[in-house]
């Protein structure tokens, strides 16, 4: 099967140096919790965001721990510049 047109891969558009250099954590939340999602390079090669923490969520009374992984990947970053 052939490409279809307009499927082309994303390029990103910083360089992996830019968005190490300048990127910063961001701020995640969840059910009005803050949480922060730190810069990370994925062993993949991508760049993104990673976020590893715990919430307590309320469920009928009583108070549930939640556990969080969550991985937020630049689109693109695993062909990026270096």
């Amino acid at each position: 099967m052939g490409h279809t047109a307009g499927m082309a891969k994303t390029a990103c558009p910083v360089t992996r140096t830019q968005f190490t250099e300048k990127a910063e954590a961001l701020k995640v939340t969840i059910n009005g919790q803050d949480l922060l999602a730190e810069v990370k390079e994925f062993s993949t090669g991508s760049f993104g965001w990673y976020l590893n923490g715990k919430i307590v969520v309320p469920i009928d009374g009583k108070n549930v721990s939640v556990q969080i992984g969550m991985n937020l990947t630049v689109v693109g970053s695993k062909e990026a510049e270096k």
